[in-house]
């Protein structure tokens, strides 16, 4: 099983959110993460009800992102958190409010400490170079194998991620993909799934 995960970024949708939304589920998305770090805490809690109802229409895990408190609020049990806020939130978070916690993590060294603190899987990145994070060197595949092979844990390859380079990916051991960008601004995102799915 080889996992694809729609990390979501809706500034960079040139179209409604929510139409392209349901065409990522409908294309066989396995999750979502609504990561929108440009909203305040109301505007997130409403994009998030709004984007839960499409999602449950699909059967696709929506995921919160970043914030604990906003995720307890919705009642969500899937949540994503920033490895700083993940660290931060490990001692007070009663893990029995939630089904499964995800961090990002960017060394071999944060992933195994995810993993000791009871994270369920890890993103690693990023990967390859992406505009998300223009300027910065990719940290490559040879990083990719080190986190993959130092946890037991799922890890979900981040940055850059194409249909051209899922093979190198899956070489390394990953679980799965994260794709933000492309979901975000591909004129069919029904198609480039495929695209990816057939890589």
């Amino acid at each position: 099983m080889f996992d694809i995960v729609c990390v979501t970024n809706s500034a960079l949708c040139r179209d409604d959110f929510f139409t392209r939304l349901e065409m990522i589920c409908k294309g066989g998305i396995d999750r979502i993460i609504l990561r929108e770090k440009q909203l305040n805490n109301s505007e997130y809690t409403e994009l998030f009800k709004k984007a839960d109802k499409i999602c449950k229409a699909y059967n696709i895990p929506l995921f919160a992102h970043g914030n604990t408190d906003i995720a307890k609020k919705l009642e969500v049990r899937n949540v994503h958190l920033p490895y700083s806020v993940f660290t931060a939130d490990i001692v007070k978070l009663n893990m029995n409010n939630f089904d499964i916690i995800g961090t990002s993590v960017h060394s071999v060294s944060e992933a195994i400490n995810a993993e000791k603190s009871g994270a369920d899987y890890i993103t690693a990145g990023h990967i390859f170079e992406t505009d998300c994070k223009k300027g910065l060197p990719a940290r490559g595949l040879e990083f990719l194998s080190e986190i993959c092979e130092s946890v037991n844990i799922p890890v979900y390859a981040i940055g850059g991620i194409m249909p051209s380079n899922i093979s190198l990916v899956k070489n390394c051991g990953a679980s799965g993909v994260c794709i933000m960008s492309a979901l975000m601004k591909t004129e069919n995102p029904i198609e480039y799934l495929n695209s990816i799915r057939n890589a």
